[in-house]
């Protein structure tokens, strides 16, 4: 297994709050940890920008992926606005997650709860080219729900 070595500063008043770490070896997240004060409650339909109490340092050529905890969006719908969220490798500010709340019924964030999970990537850079004319393909122009159900 490849391994990225990734620098994790913690916020000011974060020191009770875990490092980011894999829950089992075959993980391929890291757990983020809620840093609010106390509790937030999150409403349904609402949006909260939550702290992670972290800040990163991530090599070039690397991003890590903010990404849902499946069991929060199953039990009780909460999400994440932008998924995956990117985090740039030339990024220094605070890691904080914009949280949703998809379900029924309000939600409480606790302090140090595991709120989102975090996969560093390997990024490819593309190379932009103007062309006249594309290339065929049987799909052609094809667009949303072109194959049917």
């Amino acid at each position: 297994m490849k391994t990225v070595k990734i620098y994790i500063k913690k916020k000011k008043g974060c020191e009770d709050l875990p490092v980011p770490r894999y829950a089992t070896g075959g993980s391929s997240g890291m757990d983020l940890y809620a840093d609010v004060e106390g509790e937030v409650a999150l409403m349904p339909d609402d949006i909260k920008l939550i702290s992670s109490g972290i800040y990163l340092s991530i090599p070039l050529g690397y991003e890590a992926e903010i990404r849902p905890r499946s069991g929060l969006a199953l039990k009780h719908g909460i999400g994440l606005v932008n998924t995956p969220g990117t985090i740039d490798s030339d990024y220094r500010g605070l890691i904080s997650l914009i949280v949703i709340n998809h379900g029924k019924l309000p939600f409480t964030v606790r302090r140090g709860d595991r709120i989102a999970q975090m996969v560093i990537k390997e990024v490819v850079r593309a190379e932009v080219e103007i062309a006249g004319e594309l290339n065929e393909t049987a799909r052609s122009s094809g667009g949303f729900g072109h194959t049917g159900i």
